[in-house]
C-alpha cells in the first residue's frame, strides 16, 4: 500500500466512524444504509469497504471507541477519590455524570442490543465486546474499593454487571422522563449504596 494511503487510512476510518455515529442516531441502525454514511463522511463505498466489511463491523468499531471512553472517565473518578472524604457522596457525584453525546450513544447501543438479541451471530460477537469493557472495569473497581478499605463479596464482574444495568436502566428511564427523572440521578441516589451492598470491610 502506498505511504500516502497508509497515513490517510486512520483518517478515513475516523470520518466514517464519526458519520455512523451521526447517521444511526438520526435513522437508526436499521434504518442507515453504507451509501448515507459515505455520504456523510464525503467517501464512497470503496473507502467503506478498505476499512469495514459490514455495517455490523462498523458498530462493533464504534462500541470499542465509546469503551475507551467508557473506562477513560471510570479511571479520572478513581483518580479522584480522597480516602480522606466521606466516600459514598464522592462515588455518587462522580459516577452520575452524564457527558454531551450519551444520549446519541445509549439511542444507537439499545437498538443494537435488541437487533442482537434477535440474531444470534451478532449477539455472540456483542457479548465478547462487552465482556472485553467489563474485563477493562476490573482493576478500576478493585482500586475503588481498596481506596474505601472495602472487599467485594461477590466477582467484580458481576459488580461491573450491575452498574452497567443500573446506569443503563437509568438512561432509559431518564430519556423518556428528562424533567422528572434527570440522568444521573439513580447514580446519584444508589450507586454508592450499591457498590458497598455488595462488599465487606477489610478485615
Amino acid at each position: 500500500m502506498p505511504r500516502g494511503l497508509t497515513k490517510r487510512r486512520p483518517l478515513t476510518r475516523a470520518r466514517l466512524l464519526d458519520a455512523a455515529l451521526d447517521t444511526f442516531a438520526e435513522i437508526g441502525f436499521q434504518g442507515a444504509t453504507i451509501e448515507q454514511i459515505c455520504d456523510r463522511a464525503g467517501f464512497t463505498r470503496g473507502a467503506f469497504y478498505s476499512n469495514f466489511a459490514t455495517k455490523e463491523e462498523l458498530f462493533y468499531a464504534l462500541f470499542e471507541r465509546n469503551a475507551a471512553l467508557v473506562v477513560e472517565r471510570m479511571e479520572a473518578v478513581a483518580a479522584q477519590v480522597d480516602p480522606g472524604l466521606p466516600w459514598a457522596s464522592q462515588i455518587a457525584e462522580l459516577t452520575s455524570s452524564v457527558g454531551p453525546d450519551e444520549r446519541r450513544w445509549f439511542l444507537i447501543s439499545t437498538e443494537f442490543t435488541l437487533y442482537a438479541i434477535r440474531n444470534p451471530a451478532a449477539a455472540t460477537v456483542l457479548a465478547e465486546h462487552d465482556a472485553k469493557l467489563r474485563a477493562a472495569m476490573l482493576p478500576i473497581l478493585r482500586e475503588m474499593y481498596d481506596r474505601a478499605g472495602l472487599v467485594p463479596t461477590v466477582g467484580l464482574d458481576l459488580v461491573a454487571r450491575l452498574l452497567t444495568a443500573m446506569r443503563e436502566g437509568g438512561m432509559a428511564q431518564s430519556y423518556v422522563e428528562p424533567a422528572e427523572f434527570p440522568p444521573g440521578q439513580l447514580e446519584r441516589l444508589f450507586g454508592a449504596a450499591v457498590l458497598r451492598a455488595v462488599a465487606t470491610p477489610q478485615p
